[in-house]
């Protein structure tokens, strides 16, 4: 039975092979061809069916042709919008820019600048990775706000800014972190104060705070015991001032423990280092060369002097 259906599965291979070779052929036909308004409604129409590649396809071959027509704005606002479609925002922001400075009097220009601002925060990559696109998407989208202040727009600006300083933030923030973790203590306390610096009013502040106090401790204790007292004192101004900012603070019960174990720790360098100034006068006294080159001589008698008379 199978044996007579192979045939039968064959011949309908071959008709589905032809219909989708015919398919094909045919749009590859029309993309060859020269009626160009023919290009256009298909471009138009394969976008509207959400067929983005078959639509980019015909755009691409229609944007050089178009130029200088009265349908050439039209063209090129669906071109920048199918690259966005197609997620490719580079080159979406790319076109979208264009349109806008090729048609600065249009009613798609702000949108069109607003676009090509978008397409940089699309862009902007995990906070992980390097934030170069994050900063570009910062800089287009201010500029967006300076060019247009009136805009709707603004306010929506205005938040993808915000998520984006977050994203920088964010990224510090876990900088200094991993200068704590791998050890580098003098590290993590400058980045720490970095990022409180660039960032006053960042959502880490208290814990980055606590965590300035924990590098400054841990970079006091392993230093060299000259140099300890003045790195513990650091510790404990740092303590200091978390506890007046932050009275109520989670991390409090582990700030003041270490302030206690940094002037524990003033308190074993200073008497570690009592200790090293006897050894070392002890140790001068024997290592001293001693300059006397033998016992004082003896008075001899003179056999020859004469025995005074009693």
């Amino acid at each position: 039975m199978f044996k007579k259906q192979r045939p039968i599965l064959s011949g309908l291979l071959i008709v589905l092979i032809l219909i989708a070779g015919s398919c094909k052929s045919k749009f590859e036909k029309l993309k060859a061809s020269n009626d160009n308004a023919k290009k256009y409604q298909a471009a138009i129409a394969y976008y509207n069916k959400k067929d983005y590649n078959k639509a980019l396809e015909l755009f691409e071959t229609l944007v050089q042709r178009y130029r200088g027509q009265a349908q050439a704005e039209d063209l090129y606002y669906y071109y920048a919008y199918t690259n966005y479609r197609l997620k490719d925002y580079t080159s979406a922001s790319y076109h979208f820019k264009q349109f806008a400075d090729t048609y600065p009097s249009s009613a798609r220009a702000e949108e069109c600048n607003f676009m090509s601002a978008y397409c940089y925060y699309l862009d902007s990559p995990v906070y992980s990775l390097d934030q170069e696109n994050t900063h570009k998407a910062i800089d287009k989208l201010q500029l967006f706000i300076n060019l247009y202040p009136k805009s709707e727009r603004v306010a929506e600006a205005s938040k993808l800014i915000q998520n984006l300083r977050d994203k920088l933030e964010r990224k510090a923030y876990e900088n200094a972190r991993l200068y704590l973790t791998i050890g580098d203590y003098q590290a993590a306390v400058i980045d720490f104060g970095n990022v409180l610096r660039d960032y006053p009013d960042t959502k880490y502040a208290e814990e980055m705070e606590y965590l300035t106090i924990k590098a400054q401790y841990e970079y006091a204790y392993h230093s060299s015991e000259l140099k300890k007292e003045d790195r513990f004192n650091t510790a404990i101004n740092f303590e200091k001032q978390f506890a007046d900012k932050y009275p109520t603070s989670k991390y409090l019960k582990d700030a003041v423990s270490l302030k206690q174990d940094s002037e524990d720790g003033i308190a074993r360098a200073k008497r570690a280092l009592a200790e090293y100034a006897n050894e070392d006068k002890y140790r001068h006294r024997f290592d001293k060369k001693d300059t006397v080159t033998g016992q004082p001589p003896s008075e001899k008698i003179n056999t020859n002097q004469k025995i005074p008379a009693q």
